[in-house]
């Protein structure tokens, strides 16, 4: 078992990239607004992602190609084009757009705790993680991803924890939230947007690329199958759990307040009565760990995704693959520093992943059941959760574009 706990990597780099910001303000929100009641949305997308990224790492190594480089395969031209229209404009504009969120996050975190102008802190962000990504080293890049990941796991479960030992009445609540699918009036969009910010289509592209990386074809297929499964298993179950601890913590203490969730700051001075100066440095430290795990994996799928989907060559030194990241990294930090938020922007993009997402997972399914994949395509179980969250990344992605277009 201690074996297979250090092959986790692939795995926790997808549980990084969405417990970000968004996320974790979201999930805030949830538990402020409705208390444990939507616990069950988590619970459900963590399942979800955990089943659509078992088969996009199964994918990349049986195959040795990443998600993008397969679509490239659909026989259809229309079809094709279709694709790469939607990986670009989803993917490449929509993360460019995202990652001014990303660098905002990690940059108010060490606000909080430090009280530095958080546009000072957006710079110094940005220059880390573009000498990190420069580098090109994926085992460097893995192991700051695993340790934010414990960071953001350490600061939000800590603080649950300590909720739930000086509140323990709210444990049935809490477990009756998590298995009891209940929908609130009102509470349509927050389940959808708790859904969308953990079943995200850049995380295939991610998953299927990271895996090669991780299990060279020296590894038997068999066995590397079988170490991305659990390692996939686990991490997401683990971002699931800290995004569990998030809402749970705001539910336990302003689901009864009626409390309105607009920044980290809100939520840390509602929390210093229950946790003294220790919400402050909790919060702070897991909200940059957020922000700061997905400025690095923002830009590094979007890189696999574009430079998969077009044909290029995937290579940390290969000048297109390593354009395409400068790019996000670029333009979000500006945006970040500036203070600017493209909102045109923004919702383009969220119309964009809304289409994407339906399209990947139903690419992803119908590959997954090539014969050509032997012994490692879906079977029957897995073609039948595969259906299942297809019909809601469907839905989810209507939901999305109406919300986007103010039809919701």
């Amino acid at each position: 078992m201690l074996k297979r706990l250090k092959n986790l990597g692939p795995g926790l780099i997808i549980a990084a990239a969405f417990i970000g910001p968004g996320t974790i303000t979201t999930a805030s929100k949830a538990g402020a607004s409705y208390g444990f009641i939507l616990l069950w949305a988590i619970v459900f997308s963590t399942i979800a992602t955990i089943i659509l990224q078992e088969m996009s790492g199964r994918l990349g190594i049986v195959t040795r190609k990443g998600l993008g480089e397969a679509l490239r395969q659909i026989k259809q031209p229309v079809l094709r084009l279709v694709a790469i229209i939607l990986v670009i404009a989803a993917i490449f504009f929509g993360n460019t757009a995202f990652e001014m969120g990303n660098i905002t996050g990690a940059a108010i975190g060490l606000e909080v705790a430090t009280n530095i102008s958080s546009q000072i802190w957006a710079g110094m962000i940005a220059i880390f993680a573009f000498l990190l990504l420069i580098l090109g080293a994926y085992k460097l890049i893995e192991k700051v991803l695993i340790l934010l990941v414990s960071l953001i796991g350490f600061a939000f479960l800590t603080t649950t924890i300590m909720v739930i030992i000086t509140q323990p009445n709210h444990l049935f609540a809490l477990f009756k939230g998590m298995i009891i699918p209940t929908l609130p009036e009102g509470s349509l969009l927050i389940v959808i947007a708790l859904i969308g910010t953990t079943l995200v289509p850049y995380n295939l592209f991610l998953q299927a690329n990271a895996v090669v990386e991780k299990w060279p074809e020296s590894v038997a297929t068999k066995q590397a199958v079988n170490e991305s499964r659990f390692d996939t298993v686990i991490s997401i179950a683990l971002g699931g759990i800290i995004t569990l601890g998030v809402a749970s913590t705001s539910a336990a203490i302003l689901g009864t307040q009626n409390a309105n969730i607009d920044n980290i700051e809100t939520m840390i001075k509602l929390l210093e009565p229950l946790l003294g100066n220790a919400a402050k440095y909790c919060f702070a430290l897991g909200f940059f760990g957020a922000g700061l795990s997905s400025t690095l994996t923002a830009p590094l799928a979007t890189a696999y995704a574009v430079s998969g989907t077009l044909g290029w060559k995937i290579n940390f030194q290969n000048s297109r693959f390593r354009a395409i990241w400068i790019i996000v990294l670029v333009v979000g930090s500006i945006l970040a520093i500036t203070g600017k938020r493209p909102i045109e922007s923004i919702l383009f993009a969220q119309a964009a992943n809304g289409l994407l997402l339906p399209f990947v997972a139903t690419f992803l399914l119908l590959v997954m059941n090539s014969p050509s994949l032997g012994e490692f395509r879906n079977h029957k179980t897995a073609n039948l959760l595969g259906f299942c969250v297809i019909f809601v990344a469907f839905s989810l992605g209507i939901f999305k574009i109406l919300k986007v277009f103010a039809v919701l």
